[in-house]
């Protein structure tokens, strides 16, 4: 087994350092995501973490990674050749005791990420399947690494994790220098510097106390950044108890909150998908500063007070109950109380929204039904024979035995817009509108985990300027000024959407191509009838389509309908560009 990089020799990175250690002082933050560019230092840090637990597990799970992969499945050999039912552990199993890292886990099925959350937090795997339940213990460090650049996680993901960090490469010279050095150091055998002494495994003494205030002003902390839920007052309070923990102190103190506070909070305010993903470290800063340094004579309790007044007792947190803390405290009601640890319980996640689905050969399995070949569902099958061999024991396999897996998966759409964006009349307002929708459907991709793409054609030609994405940083950053003018290269248009739809819809997921034109190909002689040909490819491909017309004036051509037409699509007349009725044309298409 080839060493490992040592977790404290990786130079900077002090926020998500700090964060890998709380949560694996208590895992019940809920596991660690890292955000940032690629060659950071992300996977790196993760199997030091492992390093540094006295040689833990380190399981990294691959993308393409199956549910039964993940959480264990049935002994399929002991099942056909005995007719046992035996369980065969998965890679939750495998990092009982470590750490389980997921690169690129925003590129992950959501429901698993979905599973991988939950077992992270309760520290046990319940596999139930096909009248099978097993029962393992999986106690491990969830860490997720993404480059947000490929897409987010969706919101009800993202604020699950209990830490987030942002993790970029230095960009001081010294630092850099320091950190080829070490690694160079280390790849030879040599000391990689000052911090290449394995340090000691976190404490086993738990987190510390939590007193009245800490809780007060974690749930301050989080009504002023806007969470939604009580997520966030919890994770505050376990991540602040494990840094105390962790450095050897007994009870946690408001200085602790404020030092977990952007780990905790920086990624859970978003409502949106054009919100920030994660609060701007100067915003969360002023926070900080409102909600635990208010102006003198500021009630700092009034505010909690006022929210618990409204809601009923039992749905407060407990100890959470907005007392207000004062230098007598512990001559008043406190002292009525002890001084003891809170004993921070759990918490049900909200509902996801369930996204479409379709059956499909792979995907998550559901059901089962007569079939056979690679579809096989195992115990199904061996539950059939053990039926008829119960009334005959000299029985054999009958074809009519075989069950065959039904699998589901969420189906995917590639929202291909293509864009006129040539000198004929309005061509700055379809500049606009080209963006202005490419971000608005963006809304619905983000929660459907669509992607969208933008092809614009002008002059002498087309351009892809934004590749499919269901990131919506990604298409702000892209699509700045567009540029307009010139003639209507209709043909190239359309012939370099369908080309993208082809090449990023995968097998059995859905593209649908959205041309808004007035229909006027006044490039190169004949451009219309080759416009024409090409909407006769789109229609042989099987893609769907839709065309906007935006032709304007009194005397009309409709060449867009006739478009329309070739192409098998729909034709709809816009009478303005406005960017949210674009969209929410193209959403109820």
């Amino acid at each position: 087994m080839s060493p490992t990089f040592p977790f404290d020799a990786v130079v900077g990175q002090d926020d998500a350092k700090l964060a890998l250690r709380l949560a694996a002082a208590d895992p019940r933050i809920g596991g660690v995501l890292l955000r940032g560019q690629k060659g950071s230092a992300k996977t790196t840090l993760a199997r030091g973490l492992a390093a540094q637990l006295g040689g833990a597990p380190f399981v990294e799970l691959p993308l393409g990674a199956t549910e039964d992969r993940v959480v264990g499945t049935l002994d399929t050999y002991a099942a056909l050749t005995g007719g046992e039912i035996r369980f065969q552990p998965g890679l939750l199993a495998a990092a009982d005791g470590g750490v389980l890292y997921v690169d690129e886990i925003n590129l992950l099925a959501d429901h698993l990420v979905d599973v991988l959350l939950d077992v992270a937090v309760s520290g046990e795997n319940l596999v139930e399947r096909d009248g099978v339940s097993h029962r393992h213990p999986a106690h491990f460090v969830l860490v997720g690494s993404m480059n947000p650049e490929e897409g987010e996680l969706r919101p009800q993901l993202l604020d699950r994790f209990g830490l987030c960090v942002e993790v970029n490469a230095p960009d001081d010279v010294d630092q850099r220098v320091e950190a080829v050095r070490r690694r160079l150091a280390f790849d030879s055998g040599s000391a990689t510097g000052p911090s290449d002494r394995q340090p000691a495994p976190p404490p086993t003494g738990g987190p510390a106390a939590l007193p009245d205030e800490v809780l007060v002003a974690a749930s301050r902390l989080a009504l002023e950044v806007g969470a939604e839920g009580l997520r966030a007052d919890l994770t505050l309070c376990r991540a602040a108890a494990a840094l105390a923990g962790l450095e050897g102190r007994v009870q946690a103190a408001i200085d602790d909150l404020r030092r977990v506070a952007p780990l905790v909070l920086a990624h859970r305010r978003r409502r949106g998908p054009f919100d920030p993903p994660v609060v701007p470290p100067e915003e969360l800063q002023q926070v900080l500063d409102d909600a635990l340094d208010p102006p003198p004579g500021h009630d700092r309790s009034h505010d909690c007070r006022d929210q618990d007044s409204e809601e009923p007792a039992g749905d407060r947190p407990d100890g959470a109950d907005g007392r207000p803390d004062g230098p007598d405290d512990d001559a008043g009601p406190r002292a009525a109380t002890g001084d003891r640890p809170l004993a921070v319980g759990s918490m049900r996640r909200p509902a996801l929204e369930a996204p479409r689905r379709r059956v499909a050969a792979r995907g998550r399995y559901v059901r089962d039904e007569p079939a056979g070949g690679d579809r096989l569902a195992v115990v199904p099958t061996v539950r059939s024979v053990a039926a008829r061999r119960s009334r005959d024991p000299q029985a054999g396999v009958e074809r009519s035995d075989l069950r065959g897996a039904i699998r589901e998966r969420p189906v995917s759409r590639t929202i291909v817009l293509c864009f006129d964006l040539s000198g004929s009349m309005g061509a700055p307002e379809r500049a606009a509108a080209a963006s202005g929708t490419a971000l608005g459907l963006l809304t619905d991709a983000y929660e459907r985990r669509d992607r969208v793409a933008l092809v614009t054609f002008r002059g002498t030609g087309a351009e892809v300027a934004l590749s499919p994405t269901s990131s919506v940083e990604v298409a702000r950053n892209r699509l700045g000024r567009l540029a307009t003018g010139g003639t209507t290269p209709l043909a190239a248009g359309l012939a370099q959407a369908l080309q993208v739809a082809r090449r990023s819809s995968p097998a059995g997921d859905e593209a649908l191509l959205v041309v808004l034109t007035d229909g006027r190909a006044n490039g190169a002689p004949g451009e219309l009838d080759r416009a024409l040909e090409v909407a006769s490819t789109v229609r042989r491909a099987g893609v769907r389509a839709l065309v906007l017309d935006c032709e304007t004036g009194g005397s009309r051509l409709g060449l867009a309908a006739g478009l329309a037409e070739a192409m098998g699509a729909r034709c709809v007349h816009v009478s303005d560009l406005d960017a949210e009725a674009l969209t929410h044309t193209i959403r109820s298409f």
